[in-house]
């Protein structure tokens, strides 16, 4: 199965963009972003109740959990990565703006399946790591950082989980291409 075109074929055309450094696009995400993350914290805070926050505080775990927040951002993008190198083998980029982190694969053009499959890798891996971090945890304060970071972790999906709904309900063709650059998709069709 080919997963990837090296250059547009001659009968696509652009259909949509979704560009995370475009003013409008930024605040959509991120007004989303912070309406999932308060949903999915409330929600798991009052499902798994955190336990009394008044024992075992220490300086140490707080900046654990710091530094795991900004590995967390770093693993998501490279499992991005990963999936898409497996897929396609070929160059991936990575970088950072004002408004994202990404991974993308500028020079190609990728099937529905493959972007699919990249765009979800980072969701499905580390909702299940958070969660069941956050189930396990006995100790109050590592099982509400493991929460946050679910919280986080989802999200910070809202960019991901949009370019799947697209692909699921408007563009539905396994023909679909993809052009991803990181912080901008564009789809194409025939």
């Amino acid at each position: 199965m080919k997963t990837f075109e090296s250059e547009l074929p001659a009968d696509y055309k652009e259909i949509f963009t979704v560009d995370a450094t475009e003013k409008r696009t930024v605040i959509w995400m991120n007004v989303a972003a912070v309406a999932v993350m308060l949903a999915v914290g409330g929600i798991s805070v009052l499902c798994l109740r955190p336990g009394n926050f008044f024992e075992n505080y220490s300086l140490p775990r707080n900046l654990l959990f710091l530094a795991a927040m900004f590995g967390y951002i770093v693993l998501h993008e490279l499992v991005h990565g990963l999936a898409y190198k497996l897929l396609t083998k070929q160059k991936l980029t990575f970088g950072l703006t004002l408004s994202v982190a990404y991974c993308g694969v500028p020079n190609i053009y990728v099937y529905r399946k493959t972007a699919l499959i990249a765009l979800l890798a980072p969701f499905v891996v580390f909702t299940a790591v958070f969660t069941v971090a956050a189930i396990l945890f006995t100790n109050a304060w590592d099982r509400l950082y493991a929460l946050i970071l679910l919280a986080l972790h989802l999200g910070g999906c809202v960019g991901d989980l949009y370019d799947t709904f697209l692909y699921c309900f408007r563009f539905k063709n396994s023909d679909t291409l993809m052009r991803d650059t990181g912080p901008k998709q564009t789809f194409y069709m025939k």
